[in-house]
């Protein structure tokens, strides 16, 4: 791989990574469906957003929770 070539993945590759991980997900949070999880398309504050909502949870624990779990699935 040249310097110049990124390693970041695509709206596109983020999309299939994300659908790949509605289980892992879902075993976290199982009060969200998985329509909802695939709705976020694995953008963060979305996420949070939701298990904010759902779990009647402070935005601080609910952005904890994502980013530890972002960390673990490597996203």
């Amino acid at each position: 791989m040249k310097h110049s070539e990124s390693v970041i993945p695509s709206g596109n590759e983020i999309a299939g990574i994300w659908k790949q991980q509605v289980g892992a997900a879902k075993i976290l949070w199982g009060k969200l469906t998985d329509d909802e999880i695939l709705r976020t398309q694995g953008q963060t504050q979305k996420l949070v957003g939701i298990i904010q909502e759902r779990y009647a949870i402070s935005r601080e624990i609910a952005d904890q929770q994502v980013a530890d779990f972002m960390a673990k699935i490597k996203l």
